[in-house]
Order: structure tokens, then C-alpha cells, then sequence
């Protein structure tokens, strides 16, 4: 099949074995000492050592760093950057989910700006300081759930505060993104399934959000219809091209519709993972049921759509009751207890939920105390 090309405004490759015009891509924008992202995940795997080979064997000068933790962290920024002026690199392909995606994108701003993440925090309008000249940056996902392949921003765990923060900025947009279902292949199913709870609520918590943005809801409902009727097939068949398709098309979707805002989930997700190292995805699976449920008072016919989309009934309560079955049948713990995370802990999550800014974009305006009942629905 002849590769899809899509412009929004990303140049996204799409297609299975299309990671093959990696190098072409890279010669287009004009680099040729490359410094590939990567975790040490994909080291191991033999995946970011073969991707490094074949870059070399098209002429270029590479370099990977594989110093990105699950939840990048700022000295993983900083060790990024130095080794992209070690290299004396002209250019990023970041290699991997969405840790090694992010953390790429930051390590490019490095190489232009080095102001403090705290300053460049987009809850206080840090996208000023963000100069258009970030150099160019290429994509590569082996997952399909953050969608920040296409996003616009980064996110890291400062080390002044613990917090995961946003940086956001136009100039952080990849110049090209290739999405290959074929490096999906090899997600184990829990992984699948983590991340495919990321790319729908991405989806759900955009459509959702306050604000009139006709585009981002449409885009964000078709990434809900893709979750749907896809994420449990991918689960069950890791072989499953078109599943594994779906879902990369699913989590890009989702990256698109959130530039019109996040929710609470979002909020409480962050925390669970700076503080106790939950997989992002996974928070948000956890969180997901009970801010549908709270939301449900202020967007009725919102949430009802997205329950429909769902496969469930027109009726109250039903889009969580489907969100509740979906986590079960794609194998995901049952709540928060089950992942790890007791009552002793829930106060001072809720106070670093409230401190984030996600929830501000929620439809129903959310209290510290409105964040820690919905810690403890979450159970």
C-alpha cells in the first residue's frame, strides 16, 4: 500500500514500513548530524540501534541518547541537550512513546533557550519565551496513545516543584511524523492497552472542555469512534495491522483536538505519575469513569454522545458503565487500589492535582476537594 500523506499542519507520513524514508525525510529538512531520542527500552529491543544503522547507511551522522526515564524529568532534558552539543547536532528524531517524543522536543528547545522550565510553564503564558527557531524535528511513535508525534507540546517533571509541567508552543510542532502501525507490533497488550486509554481520553477530555472549537470536537469524536471499535482487537491481536493502524491514527487525533484544552483526569493522572510512577495511560483508565460521571452534570448531551460512540444506551450513567467494561475487557486494573494507591495518599495528590493546570479546561469547575473525591471514587 502506497504511504498516506497528511498536512496538519505536521507533514505525517503514514503506512506500514514507511520508517524506511526516515533518512529521506531527514535529508529534506536539511540535517545531517541527526541526534536520535530513544529509551533504553528501544536500545535493548534492537529498534533504535537499527533505525541509528540505517541513518548511517544513508550518509548521516548519528548519535542516540537513550537517557529518557518513563516520565522524563528535567536532568533528562539537560543530559539530552549536552549530548546534543557534543554531537554538534543540527536536528532531532525522537524515537519511541510518548517519553522519548516529548523529551525530543525539549532537548531541541534546549539547543535555543535556556530559560528555566518554571518560566516556560505554559499555565503562565510561558509560550512568550519560546523562539521560533527550535531546529527540526522529526517523529517517529512506537505506541499509539500520547499522540505527541503531532503535538505542539512537551512535558516534564521540574525538579524545583516534582510537578509535571506543560511547555507549549507552535515551534515545538515536528516538521515530519512517520507512523509506522508496524513498530506497534511489538507493544505487550497492558502496554497496548495503557496507551490506547490515553489517545481516548485525550479525545474525550478535548470534546468535553469548555471553549467552542467546532474542529477540535469533530476531530476528537472521530478518535473516540476509532477507540471504539479498534483498542480491544489491537489488545487481543498485537499482528493486527489495521487495529494497531487505527489506534496510531486514534492517538494522533487526540494531540490535534486537545489544543482546545484537557480536563480534570488529566489533573489527577499527573500526579500519579510524578509521584508513584504510574504509566500515564494507566492513570488516566483509573480516573477516566468517576470525571465522566462528574462531568455528566454539566455537559448531559455531551457525555451521552460519547457514551453512544461507546456502544452504550442513551441513558444517564451509561458512559461510564462503558468505560468501566472497556478498561476490564482490554485487562486494566480496576481502580486505583488495584494499581498500588491507598487513601494515605490521596490528600496530597489532590493537592498537586488542584495545582495543575489541566483542570482548568474541565467542564465542570473542579475544588481541591472536588479532586480528592474524585481520588477516592477512583479506588
Amino acid at each position: 500500500m502506497k504511504p498516506l500523506i497528511w498536512n496538519f499542519p505536521t507533514r505525517i507520513v503514514f503506512g506500514a514500513g514507511v520508517v524506511a524514508s526516515l533518512s529521506d525525510e531527514a535529508k529534506r529538512l536539511g540535517i545531517q548530524r541527526p541526534l536520535v531520542v530513544t529509551d533504553a527500552g528501544l536500545v535493548d529491543a534492537g529498534v533504535a540501534p537499527r533505525v541509528a544503522s540505517a541513518l548511517s547507511g544513508a550518509g548521516l551522522v548519528v548519535s542516540v541518547f537513550s537517557g529518557v526515564l518513563g516520565n522524563p524529568t528535567e536532568v533528562n532534558i539537560e543530559e539530552g541537550a549536552t549530548a546534543y552539543r557534543a554531537h554538534r547536532a543540527d536536528g532531532v528524531i525522537a524515537l519511541g512513546g510518548g517519553s522519548p517524543l516529548d523529551a525530543g522536543k525539549l532537548i531541541a528547545l534546549r539547543a535555543v533557550c535556556t530559560r528555566p522550565f518554571e518560566e516556560l510553564d505554559d499555565a503562565i503564558g510561558g509560550d512568550q519565551y519560546i523562539p521560533p527557531n527550535v531546529p527540526p524535528i522529526i517523529t517517529v511513535p512506537t505506541t499509539a496513545g500520547t499522540g505527541s508525534e503531532v503535538g505542539r507540546s512537551g512535558v516534564v517533571t521540574v525538579r524545583s516543584s516534582g510537578r509535571k509541567t506543560v511547555i507549549f508552543s507552535p515551534f515545538l510542532l515536528a516538521k515530519v511524523a512517520l507512523l509506522d502501525p508496524e513498530l506497534t507490533q511489538s507493544m505487550p497488550p497492558s502496554v497496548t492497552a495503557a496507551t490506547g486509554f490515553d489517545a481516548l481520553t485525550h479525545c474525550i477530555e478535548a470534546y468535553l472542555s469548555v471553549g467552542d472549537h467546532p474542529m477540535a470536537d469533530a476531530i476528537a469524536l472521530g478518535g473516540i469512534d476509532l477507540v471504539a471499535k479498534h483498542l480491544e482487537r489491537a489488545v487481543a491481536r498485537g499482528d493486527d495491522l489495521a487495529a494497531r493502524g487505527a489506534m496510531m491514527k486514534a492517538a494522533m487525533m487526540g494531540a490535534v483536538a486537545f489544543q482546545k484544552g484537557l480536563g480534570a483526569c488529566h489533573s489527577l493522572a499527573h500526579p500519579l505519575s510524578s509521584e508513584h510512577g504510574l504509566h500515564h495511560g494507566l492513570a488516566n483508565a483509573l480516573c477516566l469513569p468517576a470525571v465522566i460521571e462528574f462531568n455528566a452534570a454539566a455537559v448531559p448531551e455531551k457525555v451521552l454522545h460519547v457514551g453512544l460512540l461507546l456502544g452504550g444506551e442513551a441513558a444517564p450513567g451509561a458512559c461510564r458503565a462503558r468505560l468501566v467494561a472497556l478498561r476490564a475487557s482490554v485487562g486494566l486494573p480496576s481502580g486505583l487500589a488495584a494499581a498500588g494507591i491507598g487513601e494515605a495518599a490521596l490528600e496530597k495528590l489532590s493537592r498537586l492535582a488542584f495545582l495543575d493546570a489541566c483542570h482548568q479546561s474541565n467542564p465542570r469547575p473542579c475544588s481541591e476537594a472536588d479532586l480528592l473525591a474524585l481520588y477516592r471514587a477512583s479506588l
